[in-house]
């Protein structure tokens, strides 16, 4: 193959200027000549969404695909085997339909349950949602198809989404919402990064040089082209100029005529126009060299891996009297209700939708499952809308059920693309049924289908099993049936914390922004984070998941090999101490030292998903890098691992942590330069620092020893400047030392 490096030295200005931009709604302009081909970008992430025309009247009609679950519940399975998996499947099916590269993974943060995209992001913790990422990644990318990471960075609502400007301090950035990107870009090297609509700190993404140059590349070493969401590109000059490589889709010849002119004109130089072009072919030159033989998928078998993600990522929230599984043989009659059974919603809407190649619906499914009787009562309108007449057929068939299977869940008009949920409850006209049926018989299971949490409290109460299978795809049908009656068992655990109340929420007081901006007061404290640090209560933690079986922990051993690196390894006994098959999911959270100010009280730093017959214990190894000690230090701007006593939290749940060990790193204590703004007790606590402040001020404090925090005024002048105590000190009808020649000694070496 050519270098595209000489391949671009064979391209006139116009037609590298007409390169950095779409030639239609998903196809990349092409170069005859010189060989340049096109490709072809198309939605993903839960299945492939190749529409029929390169135009916006075919937008919906695309070519069947298998329909996966969604990321929510993705999410909840924990599972990179499996995400890997699906990843795969995902990258066959892109390449029967001539895809190079599929539009997916979002890493997004779950900042607030109310993101009507939530159902297309992972999880509300980055480590979690980085994991999978680059699992699902990887699989797509075996196949030769590459990935589009998105969205690039800070998108967490849709509520103004082309312009809101996102007002996150750096910390914040670095530890919550961009390490899913960087393990993603470091781990599984993904074809192309899409940044985003909205402004970070009133810049857009699609011009952000610190995001797409300096951080993307630069420190992270991404090295394939960066793609804008379709209609980001506000400046094409400038958006080239910040590392944006590829506008989609096509604007017709204006974006190519602005390129060019500003080239022309010295505004843009042409290395930085043929360096995005290098990449762009260097990117799809490497995915088409990788690709293998390709045999026809097998649409069935993707359908059954469907089946089996559904029920992987399916979260018990409750099970009373181990109501769940039904015996599918014996037993008296079932009575299925709700609406959702036979008109399942299985995936979101907008851009992710796809044209399933078939769908499952549960009501079948269970009568195909069992020899029981079951009957059906259809219990309640999908828009919303009061009908006596069904409520009251769904209590009449529910009335001596041996057990009732009530379908409940978000209506597809609640939660989309393109804009944000209001709250978070289920329609009332669904609630008002599951009392209704619940007064007449208490052997009651909900299975809830919505692609971002709602709140369970009512549904809780009055329900003896709740079974979370979120947006489960195709196959989300047979999926719950096989759940039911225990032919698979809930494989989830929460990648989200479900709350109580709206106002409990971490966001709450600053969603969705005004005037253009959204601040993140909350900082790095989303999710478990913001419940645990302030003690608040939750309906299910993060983390929290039944099955059908029960296990145990037991024998932690944490080793340190070297104290001075903050690095261990996590061993844990884990035993199945029931009497089914089951999987659990192991978490280890680290707790830092009390001296570090404002940090989680805990955070996820690795976790496992084991599978254990009744009795099988197994030895879980989870490893800690230095990233899980540390936090992003704005004044060294590096991550830092700073010494002292660490807690390593395993369990099952962020709230549910039963074994604990304490562990000291004995690190060096990163030291910072003085500045002018620095206090005293910044330079007490600096090498050099110390012992000049210690000259300068100790005799006048009362501390000729120089042990400054003895004294009693050490609490009144530790916070302040410096500056303002040589302003206050001016010795004995002598000037106040230069804070010039201070700094230049204690900052020496």
């Amino acid at each position: 193959m050519p270098d595209p490096r000489q391949v671009v030295k064979q391209l006139t200005l116009e037609e590298k200027a007409r390169l950095a931009s779409g030639s239609g709604l998903w196809t990349t302009a092409e170069v005859p000549h010189a060989g340049v081909r096109s490709a072809v970008l198309t939605d993903g992430p839960h299945g492939v969404r190749l529409a029929r025309g390169d135009d916006m009247a075919h937008l919906t009609d695309s070519a069947p695909a298998t329909c996966f679950p969604t990321a929510a519940m993705l999410g909840s399975a924990w599972d990179t085997d499996l995400l890997r998996e699906i990843g795969a499947a995902l990258g066959g099916e892109a390449r029967d339909q001539g895809v190079d590269v599929l539009l997916g993974p979002g890493v997004n943060m779950k900042r607030s349950p109310l993101c009507g995209r939530n159902f297309e992001y992972f999880a509300e913790d980055p480590l979690l949602a980085g994991a999978l990422g680059a699992a699902w990644v990887t699989g797509l990318q075996s196949r030769g198809v590459g990935a589009s990471v998105k969205h690039f960075a800070v998108n967490n609502q849709e509520t103004d989404r082309m312009r809101i400007s996102a007002e996150v301090d750096e910390r914040t950035l670095r530890e919550i919402y961009l390490p899913a990107f960087e393990h993603v870009v470091r781990a599984a090297r993904p074809a192309t990064v899409m940044c985003s609509y909205n402004r970070v700190n009133g810049v857009y993404s699609s011009q952000n040089e610190w995001l797409l140059t300096s951080v993307l590349r630069d420190e992270w070493g991404f090295d394939g082209y960066v793609v804008s969401d379709w209609g980001a590109v506000h400046d094409p000059v400038a958006a080239l100029r910040a590392g944006l490589d590829l506008e989609m889709p096509s604007s017709g010849e204006r974006s190519a005529t602005e390129i060019a002119a500003a080239v022309r004109a010295g505004e843009l130089s042409e290395e930085r126009l043929d360096l995005a072009i290098e990449r762009l072919l260097a990117t799809h030159q490497r995915l088409r060299e990788s690709r293998g033989a390709q045999a026809a998928s097998d649409y069935e078998a993707h359908h059954a891996l469907a089946r089996r993600a559904a029920t992987e990522g399916a979260v018990l929230l409750k099970n009373e009297r181990d109501l769940l599984p039904l015996d599918p043989a014996a037993g008296g009659r079932i009575t299925v209700v709700g609406e959702f059974a036979r008109v399942p919603r299985f995936q979101g809407g907008g851009s992710s939708k796809v044209n399933p190649t078939h769908v499952d619906d549960a009501l079948t499914a269970i009568r195909a499952a069992t020899a029981r009787e079951v009957a059906f009562a259809p219990g309640f309108l999908l828009d919303g809308s009061p009908d006596d007449a069904l409520r009251a057929e769904a209590v009449d068939a529910a009335h001596g059920a041996a057990a009732v299977i009530v379908f409940l869940g978000l209506p597809e008009q609640e939660e989309s693309e393109g804009f944000d949920r209001a709250h978070l409850d289920l329609p009332a006209v669904q609630l008002d049924l599951l009392a209704a049926v619940a007064a007449v018989n208490p052997r009651v299971a909900v299975v809830l289908s919505n692609g971002g949490v709602v709140l369970t409290a009512q549904v809780a109460s009055d329900a003896a099993a709740l079974l979370e299978m979120w947006l489960a795809g195709q196959a989300g049908g047979s999926a719950a049936a096989d759940l039911i009656f225990g032919h698979a068992a809930p494989g989830g655990r929460l990648a989200e914390t479900i709350p109580h109340r709206l106002q409990d929420t971490p966001a709450y007081i600053n969603w969705p922004g005004s005037e253009g901006r959204v601040h993140y007061g909350e900082r790095g404290y989303i999710g478990y984070r913001w419940y645990d640090r302030t003690e608040r209560p939750v309906a299910f933690p993060f983390g929290f998941g039944l099955t059908y079986t029960t296990f145990a922990y037991s024998d932690l051993a944490v080793h340190v090999p070297d104290p001075a690196t903050p690095e261990a390894h996590v061993e844990i006994t884990v035993t199945n101490t029931g009497n089914r098959p089951g999987a659990e999911v192991v978490q280890a959270y680290v707790s830092a030292p009390a001296a570090d100010a404002d940090r989680p009280l805990r955070e996820l730093r690795g976790f496992r998903k084991v599978r254990l017959a009744p009795g099988e214990s197994t030895r879980v190894l989870i490893d800690l890098d230095a990233r899980a000690f540390s936090y992003w230090s704005t004044r060294h701007k590096r991550w830092v691992a700073g010494p002292g006593e660490y807690g390593i939290h395993v369990g099952s749940s962020s709230r549910d942590l039963p074994l604990v060990s304490r562990i000291r790193l004995d690190v060096a204590t990163p030291s910072s330069r003085l500045d002018e703004d620095s206090t005293l007790g910044e330079w007490y606590a600096h090498p050099r620092g110390r012992q000049i402040v210690a000259d300068l001020f100790g005799k006048g404090m009362g501390a000729e020893d120089g042990r400054l925090e003895e004294t009693g005024l050490w609490e009144f002048v530790a916070q302040m400047p410096v500056t303002m105590l040589l302003k206050m000190s001016p010795g004995d009808g002598e000037q106040p030392a230069a804070l010039e020649e201070l700094l230049r000694a204690a900052n020496a070496g």
